[in-house]
């Protein structure tokens, strides 16, 4: 079917997420007319419920002081735990496996700290080329810290920055035997390339290497299954896809195999025994959980956002998501494949999108014209964003974006690439 034959107002009659859009805060323009909001990759939208929320842990602060972490509505001291078994659905793993603290990189290196035990023989941490640069930055300095700092090495792309299953675990065969540790993200971010999480890591620990994954791409946006899969550990921010607004507090997963090892770790009171903590002693005596890589106590008005956004994963459930995810994204790709055939626009599609290999993100390079295109869609209410060199990213969220989102986005580049054409 031709793109603009696609009858949307029927697919989003049909939809049974539809009446979840409701439940978010959509940007508007000037004139008050919503805009096209497809950057939940980059930064995910506000449930509505949000401020009530931030209002009663205000409220209970200016009331209750000192006194709010015992006898908050929601107490502070276990606010943590209101995120766990959420946390725990989304990413696919046992609630005593996930914690939500600190913000990404920092608990990289945190988990690094434990996972990443280079000797003279097995030094090595394997990532993908053209992974985030703070994973860059934080894998170079942990390996630099250990006195290895040669020891990360890129597993090679094609042109177009995708990385084939063949190429990337022959390159993890390869250089098995040196290497300590795999760390790469699930969802590349520039392309938006899933990888197959569950061979990758299954392979990788076959041959003895460590596993990680950094999801900030991922959770929120593809069914996870980290407890299955046997990841070893992995770590997210939770202001993406799973909308717990700017600089949100972010999560960590460690498997139950690592729970209750004698491991290197960086440790603070909050990961102390739950049952002696407040003794104050002076040694430390792990939780028992991945809550022991805790340091300090909830930053309340920080995780708060994510009490009215997490739940809304359960109640949609993951298989209408993805399915809905797919329905999206295909009408999107399909779009602009026509597009680009009727118009010779010069088009191409940097994510792979057949066999699950793509999720909400697709990344778009309008060759010669991008930054051009990437205004004409600014100007005209969609929100996008750019990537240097060249990538125009979209990502139709499927908690809060509609068909019709995705059809008037494809009418306003038809539009651009016509003034391109004059």
């Amino acid at each position: 079917m031709h793109w603009k034959s696609f009858d949307y107002r029927k697919a989003d009659e049909a939809d049974v997420l539809k009446d979840f859009r409701s439940k978010f805060h959509i940007p508007t323009t000037k004139e008050g007319a919503q805009k096209i909001y497809l950057t939940g990759n980059s930064l995910g939208l506000q449930p509505k419920t949000v401020r009530d929320l931030l209002l009663e842990e205000l409220d209970d602060w200016a009331t209750l002081g000192v006194d709010g972490h015992t006898h908050a509505r929601r107490p502070w001291m276990p606010y943590h735990e209101l995120l766990t078994d959420h946390l725990a659905y989304i990413a696919g793993a046992l609630p005593a496996e996930v914690v939500a603290m600190n913000t990404l990189t920092a608990n990289l290196h945190f988990l690094m700290v434990s996972f990443y035990r280079p000797t003279k023989w097995r030094y090595k941490i394997l990532c993908e080329t053209k992974a985030f640069p703070s994973d860059y930055y934080a894998l170079q300095s942990q390996a630099r810290f250990h006195g290895y700092p040669e020891a990360v090495v890129e597993i090679p792309t094609d042109s177009n920055g995708i990385i084939s299953e063949t190429t990337l675990l022959g390159f993890i065969d390869e250089h098995a035997d040196e290497t300590a540790l795999l760390m790469m993200g699930g969802v590349n971010y520039y392309t938006g390339q899933v990888f197959d999480m569950e061979n990758i890591t299954q392979f990788a620990r076959e041959r003895g290497i460590v596993v990680g994954w950094d999801l900030a791409h991922a959770v929120g946006n593809i069914p996870l299954k980290l407890h299955d899969w046997g990841v070893d550990f992995a770590a997210w921010c939770s202001y993406k896809y799973l909308n717990g607004g700017p600089g949100a507090v972010a999560g960590i997963f460690v498997h139950e195999r690592h729970h209750g090892k004698v491991l290197p770790r960086f440790e603070g009171w909050w990961g102390h025994s739950k049952s002696t903590r407040f003794e104050m002693p002076h040694d430390f005596e792990p939780i028992n959980t991945a809550e022991a890589w805790q340091l300090s106590n909830p930053p309340i008005l920080s995780m708060t956002p994510l009490l009215a956004s997490l739940p809304l994963f359960q109640q949609a459930g993951w298989e209408a998501l993805r399915n809905k995810s797919r329905a999206l994204t295909t009408l999107l790709a399909n779009g602009l494949r026509e597009i680009n055939e009727t118009y010779n626009a010069d088009i191409s599609i940097l994510t792979p999108f057949e066999n699950e290999k793509s999720g909400c993100q697709l990344s778009v390079v309008f060759h010669g014209y991008g930054r051009p295109m990437f205004d004409h869609l600014t100007l005209h209410g969609v929100v996008v964003d750019w990537r240097y060199p060249d990538v125009i990213r979209m990502a139709p969220v499927p908690l809060y974006n509609c068909f019709e989102d995705v059809f008037r986005t494809l009418e306003i580049i038809e539009k651009g690439i016509l003034i391109h054409k004059k």
